[in-house]
């Protein structure tokens, strides 16, 4: 039996590859905070967010969970801080995927006030991504990303990417005191961190699976 609050052994994805294949942007021209503001917050569809810092690879992740609706555009820029506004993908009925600009290096002047109106008032938001990068590990403007969920009570997970840039060595040592820091230093982080790669799509599949379950999209056996 899987511990409580890991994810359990995943089953059959019932009815999301089709989903995926449907998947369209729902709108991704720039928002104003005043937008953000006037945005409904009652809205039935399921929400899941991901943050991270600039050039952390938040668009290339998106991106390669999107590669079965190749019809999606999603922009991948060299320079950080390509994403300024927020962006929203619909996966048809089953849930909205927010894509929130990044902080640190080049962030947006509004991005504090903007990421936390939104955050505290979606009470259809299942689940905060929150991307780290698994070169360097968790930085300073994490940490204060870290506080801003635990702060409002947002459950939220750690998704390490760019696994392909580091040696195996290197990378399980991140991975081992990124976990410790889950462990002990936060209440409202999932237990499991997802290392995944956009280049080799290494841990792809299973945050793909975890975002379904999360959504209530997911049929286990």
């Amino acid at each position: 039996m899987a511990a409580p609050g890991v994810l359990p052994c995943m089953g059959r994805l019932s009815e999301m590859p089709a989903a995926l294949g449907r998947l369209s942007r729902a709108y991704s021209k720039s928002q104003a905070f005043t937008e953000v503001l006037q945005l409904p917050k009652r809205q039935l569809t399921k929400l899941v967010c991901f943050i991270g810092r600039s050039n952390v690879g938040k668009s290339s992740l998106i991106k390669a969970l999107f590669s079965l609706a190749p019809e999606v555009e999603v922009r991948v820029s060299k320079n950080p801080g390509h994403t300024k506004k927020m962006n929203f993908f619909k996966v048809g009925k089953f849930f909205t995927l927010v894509d929130m600009p990044g902080y640190g290096y080049r962030a947006p002047e509004d991005f504090v006030d903007m990421v936390e109106t939104y955050l505290k008032e979606r009470k259809n938001l299942m689940r905060t991504f929150l991307l780290v990068d698994s070169v360097v590990g968790i930085q300073k403007a994490d940490d204060i990303a870290i506080e801003m969920c635990e702060e409002f009570a947002l459950p939220y997970v750690m998704v390490l990417t760019k696994i392909d840039k580091s040696s195996k060595g290197h990378l399980l040592k991140q991975v081992l005191q990124i976990q410790k820091f889950v462990d002990t230093k936060t209440q409202g982080c999932f237990p499991q961190l997802f290392p995944v790669s956009a280049v080799t799509y290494s841990g792809i599949h299973l945050l793909r699976c975890f975002i379904a379950y999360i959504t209530g999209n997911l049929k286990t056996n």
